[in-house]
């Protein structure tokens, strides 16, 4: 695809929460998710990728090809069938008719940025669109150090019910938080796959990396506390097949605690950069 990107890019994201819960766990009442065996902080992709899909929807609502296909508004099957009617192909087919399935994933793809650019499982129901592979793909985020959860207990003024409100005044309620947590995150975008497969651009590349900058900015709420964005590190190669193995990249930046004890600010942590890069990737500070 001509208007896809040439580069295969790596970056590595440092975020924080401080008093607040960065991605509740509906197996564990919703608190905040950890690793049981060394209670390390972490924050799923697929969290991280919502945030992105809810920031490009905010900035580019009713903008051609922007479209979000993972959000709750409509089926997924009635979005696939939309791809059909477009081009005036056979509809109940399941899938067994391939060119249609293919055209109807170039449709998704041209119209619908999170397919074009985390790829997406759309063989289901009558009128398939098939199974893209995303160039852009996020780890999970992990703290940085053991992030403890406390379990507060809350009161609420307003009771629900008549007959409550009769008995008592006031209702107790709990909220899980995280005192401080740094967390980091790394991705990958494929050029290979971009050019072959969905035609992730130059534009959606920009986009991304404004919607990761800003993904908490607008995404305000009582439960998540103050999380912010602190650091996004680029590292761009040359080539669209890349110029050196990823763990090589993702080991040039450190970030150590040096506060000597429990953190509770990003300032007691300390980032070290290696800008000796190998030969054909450039390192670009985005913050």
């Amino acid at each position: 695809m001509d208007n896809a990107i040439k580069n295969r890019y790596e970056f590595v994201m440092l975020f924080d929460v401080e008093n607040g819960n960065p991605n509740g766990d509906p197996d564990a009442g919703n608190m905040p998710r950890i690793d049981p065996e060394t209670t390390i902080g972490i924050v799923t992709d697929v969290c991280l990728k919502r945030k992105i899909r809810n920031f490009v929807e905010l900035c580019k609502e009713g903008e051609p090809g922007y479209n979000i296909l993972v959000k709750a508004d409509r089926s997924l099957n009635s979005k696939f069938t939309e791809a059909y009617d477009a081009y005036g192909l056979e509809k109940g087919a399941k899938g067994k008719k391939l060119d249609d399935v293919k055209a109807a994933q170039e449709y998704m793809c041209r119209n619908y940025y999170d397919v074009r650019t985390f790829g997406a499982v759309m063989s289901t129901g009558d009128d398939q669109c098939g199974v893209v592979r995303g160039p852009v793909q996020i780890t999970f985020a992990k703290s940085l150090d053991p992030v403890y959860v406390q379990d507060l207990t809350i009161t609420r003024q307003a009771v629900t019910t008549e007959k409550d409100f009769e008995e008592k005044k006031s209702e107790m309620g709990k909220k899980n938080i995280v005192s401080y947590g740094l967390y980091r995150a790394e991705g990958y975008i494929s050029a290979m796959l971009a050019q072959k497969v969905t035609g992730f651009s130059e534009d959606d590349l920009e986009l991304l990396w404004t919607a990761i900058i800003n993904m908490f900015e607008n995404d305000r709420s009582a439960a998540r506390g103050k999380m912010c964005m602190r650091k996004l590190y680029v590292f761009k190669h040359d080539s669209a097949i890349g110029n050196a193995p990823s763990q090589i990249l993702f080991d040039k930046i450190k970030v150590e605690n040096t506060s000597g004890s429990v953190p509770r600010n990003f300032t007691d942590y300390t980032v070290t950069v290696d800008h000796d890069m190998p030969a054909g990737v450039e390192l670009i500070e985005k913050i």
